[in-house]
Parts: C-alpha cells; sequence; structure tokens
C-alpha cells in the first residue's frame, strides 16, 4: 500500500520522479510505490539540509560583534549556553581534550536531528526521523565517525586491543578472551540503540497525535451532524489538543536532538580514552 504523501513530496516526485525511476532501474532496484519513487522520508530528509544550509548562510552573513542579531544569538545558543547542554558544551564534557575536531561532524547530524525532528511540528510536514533509515542513517554516521576516530587515536591494533581491555601482563589475557567479545557486542549494539531510540520516541509522537485528533475529531463531526451548537462545543476539544501535542513534540525533539548530541560525544571519548 503506497504511503500518504504531502504536497511536497508530489511536488518533487512530479518533476524528479521520471529520473529517479531510470536511475533506480539502471541499478536494478525496484520502488515500494512506482507512483511514489521518492519517498516522503527522503523527500523530507532533503527539505531539511536545504533549510539547513539556508539558515547556516543566513545566519552567516549577518555575523556580528557588536550587534548579534536574533538569529545569531539562537545558534550560538546551540553552540554553547549558561545551561551547558550545547554542542560544544556537551563535546567538552564528554569528548577529551581534543573535542574540538569533533565539532563539524557531531554538530552536523545534532542540528539535522534536531531540525528533522521538529519538522513534524508543522503543517504538511513530516519529520524524516519518524522512518527508520533516516535514524539508521544517522547512527551509521556516527557509529563509523567514532570508530575512525578511535582508530585514528590508538592505531588499528591499539584500537582493537581496547576491546580487550588492553592487556598488558600474562594475567591480564585470561580477561580479555572473556572481555573482547562482550565489548564488540557492546559497541556493536550502539548503532541499533541510537537508531531505536530517535525512531521510536520521535515515531511514537507522531502516532499519539494523529490518534487524539482522530479520536476526538469523531465526536465533533458526530456533534455537528446534530446541531451546529453541539458541534462547536464538542470541537473546541479537537482544536486544542494539538496545540498541546505540538509542545510536546517539540520537547520530544529537542531531548531525542541533545540525546543524539551527548551519546556520539561519550562514544568518542571513550574510544580516544587512553586507558580503558
Amino acid at each position: 500500500m503506497g504511503e500518504q504523501a504531502t504536497w511536497i513530496s508530489q511536488f518533487v516526485n512530479h518533476y524528479l520522479g521520471g529520473a529517479a525511476l531510470a536511475l533506480l532501474s539502471a541499478l536494478h532496484i525496484r520502488p515500494e510505490n512506482p507512483t511514489l519513487p521518492i519517498p516522503e522520508h527522503v523527500v523530507m530528509g532533503l527539505l531539511v539540509l536545504v533549510v539547513g544550509t539556508v539558515l547556516a548562510l543566513w545566519v552567516r552573513s549577518r555575523l556580528s560583534v557588536e550587534k548579534p542579531g536574533a538569529s545569531q544569538q539562537i545558534a550560538e545558543f546551540l553552540l554553547t549556553n549558561p545551561l551547558g547542554f550545547g554542542i560544544t558544551d556537551v563535546l567538552e564534557e564528554n569528548a577529551g581534550h581534543h573535542w574540538e575536531r569533533y565539532v563539524p561532524i557531531v554538530g552536523s547530524v545534532s542540528i539535522f536531528v534536531l531540525l528533522s525532528n521538529l519538522f513534524g511540528a508543522f503543517p504538511f510536514l513530516k519529520s524524516p526521523t519518524a522512518s527508520v533509515s533516516v535514524p539508521l542513517a544517522c547512527a551509521a554516521i556516527t557509529f563509523l565517525y567514532f570508530n575512525w576516530q578511535g582508530v585514528r587515536h590508538h592505531g588499528l591494533g591499539g584500537y582493537t586491543a581496547t576491546f580487550a581491555g588492553s592487556p598488558k601482563r600474562v594475567a591480564d589475557w585470561a580477561l580479555a578472551i572473556l572481555l573482547f567479545p562482550v565489548e564488540l557486542i557492546s559497541t556493536a549494539a550502539r548503532l541499533l540503540s541510537l537508531t531505536v531510540r530517535l525512531w521510536a520516541n520521535i515515531f511514537a509522537s507522531d502516532m499519539i497525535y494523529g490518534i487524539f485528533v482522530s479520536l476526538l475529531a469523531g465526536p465533533a463531526i458526530w456533534g455537528w451532524s446534530k446541531t451546529p451548537v453541539l458541534g462547536v462545543m464538542l470541537g473546541i476539544f479537537p482544536a486544542l489538543i494539538p496545540i498541546a501535542f505540538i509542545g510536546l513534540h517539540v520537547f520530544v525533539s529537542v531531548v531525542q536532538a541533545y540525546v543524539f548530541t551527548i551519546l556520539p560525544a561519550a562514544y568518542i571519548g571513550i574510544a580516544t580514552a587512553d586507558e580503558h
């Protein structure tokens, strides 16, 4: 069954769907929905990149030391703030001595996740992170990055040895045999935990919002069929409930973006630590 597409997705597929079908055909890939060869989450993910790029260029063009504008203050708040949950704050606390070098990748993924999550709070937009493949892609980038930093810091052999507790004495090797598979599985499980945590929370937020609106809209429609007065009275609830759920969705979006910042920072700190 094809997915219910927004007008933005339909617009993109109308103009680029033919090219996408040709590319998929050349790669011997059959789309799940031939009428929507570019899936909703891909369109929304690309739109997040466009919006994020435009916002970054907007802020860059208005940087000022003497008179920072509202956009610059928001950008600076995302990086560092008195509450200590900015991107640089989290990296400085968790990612080790060379935390500055990790800001571009961790910050980019974090802001992408934040904007993707917030898309669900706007009409005619959907959170791309509500589709499991997008959180999986973000988690894969994070997973490859912190392991690469571990190899870069310790060397391939040294980083592999950290999974066994970096044994130095003969007695340590007995424990290393037991520790190595456990640490290997634990590290690999981070890919799954990052994916499921983000996807499940955003998917559940969108689903609960839709369920409550549909449940409350039914009585309002029934009441309107009886008398307009009753319809208006019952319509107050489906009109107000979305506001509460939008606020909840914004809260969940910010929390999940923070989690997707602090966990990668902690993983980098663990991978590049000199002692485990």
